[in-house]
């Protein structure tokens, strides 16, 4: 059986490391669901100062405290809830990513109001199309570009918090509109556009 092929930041991680798994399966990958988008929003934000495998490990606690990402619910938590998530040592306790994952809560429901539906917002920057940008040896991987610029100012002119371009980047990975896998990984080509 052949060795799979992985980008250079999974590729000296052990074989049961919770990363191999996001990047094999999620990764990259495009998403339409509301849901899953505030998701991957919420824990990019959260992720902020942090390694990505301490977000990963702590998901499921994240999924349970934050009622599954159920955004509708989160805009509507209260001081009391505030003050419960702070004490729960299976999130990360940071009072500024909690209430910033509330307000946003409110603005994405705003936001699907004027679209329709938060996917069609956040797709209609690249024309609901996967940017490719060939990553390889030669063309590393950014920590933020012009469109994840752009995102982030329109998110933040729209009252989102925690959104800046390095955040924004980093979440448009998560959800397909980028495809950094680098062009030698055997997860470029599965990541492309359904």
């Amino acid at each position: 059986m052949p060795k799979i092929k992985r980008c250079q930041w999974v590729k000296n991680l052990a074989p049961d490391n919770i990363e191999i798994k996001y990047h094999d399966e999620e990764w990259g990958v495009p998403v339409h669901d509301d849901q899953k988008i505030f998701e991957m929003l919420t824990l990019e934000m959260f992720q902020a100062g942090l390694s990505w495998q301490t977000i990963l490990v702590k998901r499921a606690n994240f999924q349970k405290a934050f009622n599954n990402f159920d955004y509708h619910e989160i805009a509507s938590f209260d001081q009391a809830k505030i003050d419960k998530l702070m004490q729960d040592a299976g999130i990360v306790r940071n009072r500024q990513k909690i209430t910033a994952a509330i307000n946003n809560a409110k603005q994405f429901l705003q936001i699907q109001k004027e679209f329709k539906s938060f996917d069609n917002y956040i797709w209609h920057f690249t024309n609901y199309q996967t940017i490719d940008h060939q990553i390889d040896v030669n063309n590393p991987v950014p920590a933020k570009d012009e469109l994840s610029i752009k995102i982030s100012n329109d998110l933040k002119k729209r009252g989102f918090k925690f959104v800046g371009p390095v955040i924004v980047y980093s979440f448009i990975q998560s959800i397909g509109i980028i495809n950094d896998h680098e062009v030698s990984c055997d997860f470029h080509d599965s990541t492309t556009q359904d």
